[in-house]
C-alpha cells in the first residue's frame, strides 16, 4: 500500500483533512467515495480533480466508490451557488448517469477481479422508497437547524440572496448528502468522503450523522478549488466548459486547452491531472524553467490528460491537427481531419466563398480575381513562381495550374497558403 494522503500532499491536492485520516488509511485497505452531480450527460474538467483523487485512492490500494446523485440531483446543491438549479426529471437523470459512468471508466477500474475495483452507486436507489415522514423522523432529528445554518455553504448563500432566501428543498440537500455518507458507511464500509473544498460543510455533516446515529467514526478530505494564476475560473473558455465528451468538446480543442495553459499553471496542473511520479515531474519542471519557450511542460500535460480522457489515437490526431498551422503537415494529413476538427484548426484564418460552378478555374484567377488573397494576377504569378503558394498543403509552382473538384477537401473547402504562416479558407458553395 502507498500512503494516499502523502501522495495528495506533494501534489498540492489537499485543502482540508479531518484529524486521524492519514493514520486510519495506513492501517489497511478501506473504501471512500466522491459524489458527482449528474446535471449534465458529461463531466467537465472542473470534475477532474475529484476524479483524479479517486484514481489515486485506487492506485494506493483502496476501494473507490463514485456516487452519482440521482436523488440529490433532483434538488441541486446550494454550496457556493448564487441561484437555485433547475430540477431534472428521472429519465434525464438516468441518461446522464449512464454517460458519466462510461467516462469514469476511463479513469477507474470497474471491471477487473481486484478486491479494490471501483463501484458506481446512485443515491436514488436508496432514497426513492424512503418516505418523507420516515426520513425526517429517522434522520432529521439527529442534525439541528442551528448546526446546518452554521455551515459556510448556507451562510454565504443567504448573505448573497438575502431578499430571495433559500428554499427548503435546497436547505434539505445537506441532510440528504449527509445520509448518503451514512448509508455508504453502513452498507459499503465507506469511512471517508472526498470532494472539493466547497463540499466541506456537507461532508462533515455526514460524518457527524454517522457519529450521532451509530457512534461510528468517519473521515473527510477535500481538495482545493482550482483557479488560474490570473484569478479566472479554471476550465472555462469563451465557449463555456471544457467537457470530457468528445461531442461537446472535440479532442483537438481539449488538447489545445491544456497546451495553452500558463507556465505557472502548468507546474501545478501536471501534478494534479497526471499520474506521473514525483521525480519525473520535478525533472520536467526544471527542464521547462531552463527553456520555457519549448513549452515542454504543457506538451507533456496535454499528452497525458488527452490520452487518459480520449485515448492514444485521439491524441495523435490532435497533435497532427495542431501541426497544420505550425508544422510541416502533408496534404494527406489535412484530408484525414474530420470536418469539425478541420474547421476548428482554421477557424481564425481569413475566408472567402466561391460557387462550385466556378470550378475548374486557373490558380491565378482563384488567388487574385475570385478571391483577394493576392492583390493582382501579377502578384499571384510572382508568388507562385517563387514557390510561395500551396493548395491543401501541396506547393504549386505551375502558373497554369487549374484548381478543380479534386482539390476540394471534405466536399466543400479549399485551403490556400501564402508563404509559411498565411492561410486562407475558400468555402465552396452549391
Amino acid at each position: 500500500m502507498k500512503n494516499f494522503v502523502e501522495e495528495l500532499r506533494w501534489r498540492g491536492m489537499i485543502q482540508d483533512i479531518m484529524p486521524g485520516t492519514e493514520e486510519k488509511l495506513m492501517e489497511g485497505p478501506t473504501a471512500a467515495y466522491v459524489g458527482i452531480d449528474p446535471t449534465a450527460d458529461s463531466l467537465h474538467i472542473g470534475h477532474l480533480v475529484s476524479v483524479m483523487i479517486l484514481k489515486h485512492f485506487q492506485n494506493c490500494g483502496h476501494k473507490p466508490f463514485a456516487l452519482v446523485g440521482g436523488a440529490t440531483g433532483m434538488i441541486g446543491d446550494p454550496s457556493m451557488k448564487s441561484a437555485e438549479r433547475n430540477l431534472l426529471d428521472e429519465a434525464t437523470l438516468n441518461h446522464n448517469v449512464e454517460c458519466i459512468k462510461a467516462q469514469l471508466a476511463r479513469f477507474l477500474d470497474f471491471d477487473s477481479d481486484a478486491p479494490n475495483k471501483a463501484e458506481l452507486v446512485n443515491n436514488y436507489d436508496w432514497m426513492k422508497d424512503y418516505s418523507f415522514i420516515n426520513f425526517i423522523r429517522d434522520i432529521g432529528k439527529h442534525i439541528t437547524v442551528n448546526y446546518m445554518m452554521a455551515k459556510d455553504s448556507v451562510k454565504k448563500r443567504l448573505e448573497r440572496n438575502s431578499s430571495e432566501g433559500m428554499s427548503f428543498t435546497e436547505f434539505s440537500y445537506q441532510l440528504m448528502q449527509g445520509y448518503d455518507f451514512y448509508w455508504l458507511w453502513k452498507n459499503k464500509g465507506c469511512i471517508l468522503q472526498l470532494g472539493g473544498s466547497d463540499q466541506w460543510g456537507n461532508i462533515t455533516t455526514g460524518s457527524e450523522l454517522i457519529r450521532r446515529m451509530d457512534g461510528g467514526e468517519a473521515f473527510a478530505l477535500t481538495c482545493p478549488l482550482i483557479r488560474k494564476t490570473d484569478g479566472t475560473k479554471f476550465g472555462k473558455t469563451e465557449k463555456g466548459n471544457i467537457w470530457l465528451d468528445a461531442e461537446r468538446t472535440s479532442p483537438y480543442e481539449f488538447y489545445q486547452f491544456w497546451l495553452n495553459v500558463a507556465d505557472e499553471d502548468a507546474e501545478r496542473y501536471i501534478k494534479i491531472f497526471t499520474m506521473l511520479g514525483r521525480e519525473e515531474i520535478e525533472g520536467l519542471i526544471q527542464e521547462h524553467r531552463q527553456d520555457p519557450g519549448q513549452r515542454k511542460l504543457q506538451k507533456v500535460l496535454a499528452r497525458e490528460i488527452t490520452v487518459m480522457c480520449h485515448g492514444q489515437q485521439a491524441y495523435d490526431n490532435a497533435v497532427a491537427a495542431s501541426q497544420m498551422l505550425f508544422g510541416n503537415a502533408t496534404s494527406e494529413a489535412l484530408r484525414s481531419l474530420d470536418e469539425r476538427t478541420f474547421l476548428e484548426v482554421f477557424k481564425d484564418v481569413p475566408s472567402f466563398s466561391i460557387e462550385r460552378s466556378e470550378l475548374p478555374c486557373g490558380l491565378l484567377d482563384l488567388l487574385a480575381v475570385k478571391t483577394n488573397i493576392l492583390p493582382s494576377k501579377g502578384e499571384a504569378r510572382k508568388m507562385v513562381q517563387s514557390g510561395g503558394i500551396s493548395i491543401n498543403k501541396d506547393k504549386v509552382g505551375d502558373i497554369a495550374y487549374e484548381v478543380s473538384q479534386k482539390d476540394i477537401v471534405d466536399g466543400k473547402y479549399i485551403l490556400a497558403q501564402k508563404g509559411k504562416k498565411n492561410y486562407y479558407l475558400i468555402n465552396i458553395n452549391g
